[in-house]
């Protein structure tokens, strides 16, 4: 198995499970739930099947999740800790959705068969 569908699904969850705690006692906690937790729990089920297009949406949507912890992290200190835990799930989401493009990009390419010897 590959690490990026052993891990993305379990940082998807860990952010759902972050956005549960956050909101647990909330009087807006089932909207909340419904809004900002099922989003990642149901990417983690699609991304556990090595979805490409799991991994494509779930970087998306982190965009979306990195900017709102930014935001309230910024703005509301009662919350900051939650925030900026946001925030680190939220990289960590779009850094192992891209992984295999930042490995294609950045990695070791095999010496051409024409290319002069050093």
């Amino acid at each position: 198995m590959t690490m990026r569908r052993l891990l993305l699904p379990g940082m998807l969850l860990a952010l759902a499970a972050t956005y549960a705690g956050w909101f647990a006692g909330d009087r807006h906690g089932g909207l909340a739930l419904l809004v900002f937790a099922l989003p990642p729990a149901l990417l983690a089920l699609w991304a556990a099947f090595a979805s490409a297009r799991a991994a494509f949406w779930a970087g998306v949507l982190a965009l979306g999740w990195f900017s709102h912890g930014v935001m309230l992290a910024w703005s509301e200190p009662g919350v900051r800790g939650w925030a900026m835990l946001v925030v680190a799930l939220s990289v960590g989401i779009i850094l192992v959705a891209n992984l295999p493009g930042l490995r294609a990009r950045f990695g070791r390419r095999p010496p051409h068969a024409d290319a002069p010897e050093a």
